[in-house]
């Protein structure tokens, strides 16, 4: 079994970090763990190709200030998380701030390099409400669905292994207008440089997506099981069988008031009814996003939240390339702009392509 880092920032408070101590005990038994606690230890460690349970302890206020340190670190140090794999174990002491920290961190630990399985993040809320359905479904109470959750994560950490293809089909999604699109003009520069993986690309653009209706479960899931959803379209008789024989998703994202497009928002909301009778644990997420002005980050980490953290797709190390562009056609010609993008590709050929192919 491969030894397992855990990454639990300091916090002073004994009466915080007692239930999160229980879950890391129950998640971690007969794991071979090494614990760092203080930024001190975190930058002396050596943290590449690493398997990496993180746990931080919120309390009520949301905020553990050792973690701070500790972000920081990885902030300044794109390299520390080279080639490892990590989850997430947050525990607070109110109904708030769990998945926005847990958002927060996935960024920042991915652009050091770190990859996430599908579903990394468990949160425990104070009043654990959000087990409710889990703890049904297992037949125990909400802290046994908490527990076998963090055990599970662990699991999913220890035993992840990427798919990699010497032919990766890779399915690219847009509603950009590829006349003026910044956002698609990137893309296209990522593009030349993946001549071994099979591209679809897909535009939502055209014709009305409508977004999700919120179906009962059971009506959801029964289109689910015929691969549809009660409104069809594209998205039903295009995108859902291209997710299906994908290897990898690529979202181009321009920044629309710091958001997701309305257009593609709508694909992550209608992926429900598929989500019900598949998981997508072997399907690799990337991110194209050009901002006007700032907050590209914003939209990175609705990304992971919504087809990471909740779909289960797998968060590659550095998975998207974020760039600013305040005119319309400023992406292409701009030399310094297609070097990030060619180390962009080679990034995504790294993490798709059988050994051998990437080099």
């Amino acid at each position: 079994m491969k030894d397992l880092v855990i990454i639990n920032p300091f916090c002073p408070e004994e009466n915080k970090k007692e239930r999160l101590e229980n879950i890391i005990r129950y998640s971690t038994e007969g794991c071979s763990c090494r614990l760092l606690t203080t930024v001190e230890e975190v930058e002396t460690a050596d943290l590449r190709n690493k398997r990496i349970l993180f746990t931080i302890s919120l309390g009520k206020s949301g905020i553990n200030l050792s973690w701070y340190s500790i972000m920081k670190y990885f902030r300044l140090n794109h390299e520390a998380l080279e080639g490892s794999v990590g989850g997430v174990i947050l525990d607070g002491n109110c109904e708030f701030y769990t998945k926005s920290t847990g958002r927060s961190l996935v960024f920042t630990a991915n652009k050091a390099g770190c990859t996430f399985p599908g579903r990394p993040l468990v949160e425990g809320t104070r009043t654990l409400k959000n087990y409710n359905i889990q703890a049904q479904n297992l037949h125990t109470d909400n802290i046994g669905a908490y527990m076998a959750a963090g055990r599970a994560l662990v699991n999913n950490i220890l035993n992840y292994e990427p798919v990699k293809k010497a032919n990766p089909k890779v399915l690219v999604l847009h509603s950009s207008n590829s006349r003026t699109s910044n956002t698609l003009a990137l893309w296209n520069m990522v593009r030349k440089h993946l001549p071994e993986c099979e591209i679809k690309e897909i535009s939502l653009r055209n014709g009305q997506i409508m977004d999700c209706r919120g179906c009962s479960y059971e009506t959801c899931r029964h289109f689910g099981e015929e691969e549809g959803c009660f409104y069809g379209g594209a998205i039903t008789e295009k995108v859902y069988p291209a997710i299906l024989e994908s290897d990898a998703l690529v979202m181009v994202c321009p920044n629309y008031n710091d958001a997701v497009g309305a257009n593609l928002t709508a694909f992550v909301n209608r992926m429900t009814a598929l989500f019900t009778t598949h998981r997508f644990y072997d399907k690799s997420l990337f991110g194209i996003i050009v901002s006007g002005y700032s907050g590209g980050d914003i939209v990175a980490e609705q990304l992971i939240s919504g087809l990471n953290m909740n779909k289960t797709f797998a968060l590659p190390g550095k998975f998207a390339i974020l760039e600013t562009a305040n005119d319309a056609g400023a992406i292409p010609g701009d030399a310094e702009v297609e070097v990030r993008a060619e180390a962009f590709a080679a990034n995504m050929r790294k993490h798709l392509l059988a050994a051998g192919k990437g080099d």
